[in-house]
């Protein structure tokens, strides 16, 4: 059970109950907190004040004053007009995740929206109605409006909605769940729309599939240097202790344990000519940790994100005032999603390296060529390592920052956007091709393994090739690879080469 009080939320409880796994309340405390900022919503109504967002226009529309007749009126349109998004929804974890997030920003109470509002969404989660949210149409600026417009749509029971696994319409799907929609009152329909949770949603979530990925590439390296019968002299605890980055000290010790006991090193430790190895073996600590320092700096400010109040106005219950501000605007997480869309990359490449020099025969140490004993007739390996390069390619396009463009919108009244939700859709697209990347390096490294039987390789390399073994067999002859490829993928994203 996770309570929500618009604490900080962890990547991995983000990730628990967009998978379905995880309960979600509203905490006492929390709803103490709604209730006073709701308070001051209602008394501006009462009193007929003018202020933005509870009874004005938006945007460029904001000096247009609404009369309390029309104040219900209000709220809806404003969801109806900005579910303009496009293409094909986000996942069902991934709108599930945008549900928790804005629920938990709600629960600090800085959004003015009652407590129904945000039990309502707590709700959806629990009955496993999922929106459906297409993923295009956010310049994450003024927030992800479009995106949080189509879920702001099923809590009112229009829209869309997936239900059963099935796609229905929003009434439907509450009518099926035994969901009643909620009316939207004063400022609740901005409330609903104005913040970064689509972008922090999707970031989030493949964020924690990169690090898992960046993981798994210590031990697909590890068995690649196996087969390659290289050293880990460059492992060494002292070289790591001489320019202490965080990430690389972690990637140094993972790559010792991983490779310690191995009898492929003990069996050419006296007689190696070689006096060190290729970059793409010896950096890998190097290389690798700085990946590791790039995602964990983006887990830091995409945790700081989750229990931040990023509406606009913001409401404070203790001196009773509405102020304007910019917290919706997407910048830290554009910059940091960004940030590690370049480290994925860059880790893409270093992997893509070791494939192609343990498959090709000037480079893999007496390894038959591209890992078939009976090369011409046969290609192995071939194809594997040019796929490789393909999804790499794709990735360094998509690494292109998103956050460096910047369009006017809104009449120019939202003249500077963070394209976050950019940022967040390119990482996601980023990850998934180098977890297939880094399966690509596990299928032929455990190939190369098989050439140097019956020597073990390390506990931690041995445990990667049993893992391998799990999920596509020894290439006795030329087969289609693709369905390996995408099944130790699939593995890399459920975490099992994660040790």
């Amino acid at each position: 059970m996770i309570e929500l009080d618009g604490q900080q939320l962890t990547l991995e409880q983000i990730e628990r109950v967009a998978r379905g796994d995880g309960r979600v309340a509203l905490a006492h405390r929390a709803r103490t907190r709604v209730g006073a900022s709701r308070r001051v919503v209602e008394r501006i109504v009462e009193e007929g004040r003018v202020v933005y967002g509870v009874n004005t226009g938006f945007g460029k529309l904001s000096e247009v004053v609404v009369p309390r007749e029309e104040l219900r009126e209000l709220q809806l349109n404003l969801v109806r007009s900005h579910a303009c998004g496009v293409g094909d929804p986000l996942s069902p974890e991934e709108a599930r995740a945008m549900m928790l997030l804005r629920a938990n920003v709600l629960a600090l109470g800085y959004s003015g929206a009652r407590v129904a509002v945000v039990e309502k969404l707590i709700e959806l989660i629990g009955r496993n109605v999922v929106p459906v949210v297409p993923e295009k149409g956010s310049v994450g600026a003024s927030g992800d409006l479009a995106p949080l417009a189509h879920l702001a749509l099923v809590c009112v029971g229009e829209g869309e909605a997936f239900f059963e696994g099935v796609r229905m319409s929003g009434a439907e799907a509450l009518r099926r769940a035994g969901v009643e929609p909620v009316a939207l009152e004063a400022k609740e329909g901005l409330a609903l729309l104005n913040g970064t949770q689509a972008l922090t949603a999707v970031g989030a979530l493949a964020l924690a599939r990169a690090e898992r990925v960046a993981r798994a590439a210590d031990v697909s390296g590890v068995m690649t240097l196996e087969a390659l019968r290289g050293t880990p002299a460059a492992f060494d605890e002292r070289i790591h202790a001489a320019r202490p980055h965080a990430g690389q000290l972690e990637a140094a010790a993972h790559l010792r344990e991983l490779m310690s006991e191995s009898e492929i090193r003990e069996s050419h430790r006296e007689n190696d000519p070689r006096v060190q190895d290729a970059y793409s073996l010896r950096c890998m600590p190097q290389v690798h940790g700085a990946a590791r320092d790039a995602l964990r700096h983006a887990r830091l400010l995409t945790e700081i994100e989750t229990g931040s109040a990023t509406d606009n106005p913001l409401v404070f219950a203790d001196t009773s005032e509405v102020l304007s501000g910019g917290n919706f605007h997407g910048a830290p997480l554009a910059l940091a999603f960004d940030y590690a869309a370049l480290a994925a990359t860059h880790l893409g490449n270093i992997v893509e390296r070791r494939v192609d020099r343990v498959v090709n025969p000037d480079k893999n140490e007496g390894l038959p060529a591209f890992l078939t004993k009976n090369a011409g007739v046969e290609s192995g390996m071939m194809v594997a390592q040019i796929v490789a390069v393909a999804l790499l390619n794709e990735c360094k396009v998509l690494a292109h920052p998103a956050s460096v463009d910047n369009l006017p919108t809104d009449g120019g009244k939202e003249d500077h956007v963070s394209m976050g939700m950019t940022a967040a859709t390119k990482l996601r697209s980023i990850v998934s091709n180098v977890e297939r990347v880094v399966a690509i390096e596990l299928l032929c490294a455990a190939e190369g393994l098989e050439h140097r039987l019956p020597l073990k390789p390390g506990r931690g390399a041995l445990r990667g090739y049993e893992t391998v073994r799990a999920h596509a067999p020894k290439l006795t002859r030329d087969r289609p690879l693709s369905a390996d490829i995408e099944k130790l993928a699939a593995a890399v994203r459920r975490g099992e080469f994660d040790f």
